[in-house]
């Protein structure tokens, strides 16, 4: 059980603004435990999901003390570019290194609908995991 919790931690840590990344130890405890592929999908998934959102969150409270200008003319205009052109489709690419956790800051400091926002984030990451987890345990085989 303290994987799940462990996969959890390190899928929530990985989808903040913090640096790292959640896919090696997924892998590492794929060769540990294989049966246990399908509850560590979810608790990943889960975990990058709520770790995303936090990261939505901090965008909504980010309105206050960053302008749109000073938000146009940083570092962040191509997801900018991205959010104002598809919407919450954009955060589909969540997942995405660099570029997903400043879409979904973004998203918050839009004020994007939250349950949409939420579902595709959720399937982007989800479809990464489940990518994953079957090559994985293909290789493992």
């Amino acid at each position: 059980m303290w994987e799940l919790w462990l996969m959890f931690s390190g899928a929530f840590l990985a989808a903040t603004l913090l640096p790292g990344g959640s896919e090696v130890l997924l892998l590492a405890l794929l060769d540990k435990q294989p049966e246990m592929a399908w509850s560590l999908l979810l608790s990943a998934t889960i975990g990058n999901t709520l770790g995303a959102l936090s990261s939505y969150l901090l965008g909504l409270l980010g309105r206050k003390a960053i302008t749109p200008e000073q938000l146009d003319s940083g570092r962040h205009k191509q997801a900018l570019a991205l959010l104002k052109r598809y919407g919450y489709w954009a955060l589909l690419l969540s997942w995405v290194p660099l570029i997903g956790d400043i879409l979904c800051l973004l998203a918050g400091w839009m004020k994007l609908p939250l349950t949409k926002s939420t579902l595709m984030i959720l399937t982007g990451k989800g479809l990464r995991y489940l990518i994953i987890v079957l090559l994985a345990l293909e290789w493992l085989q």
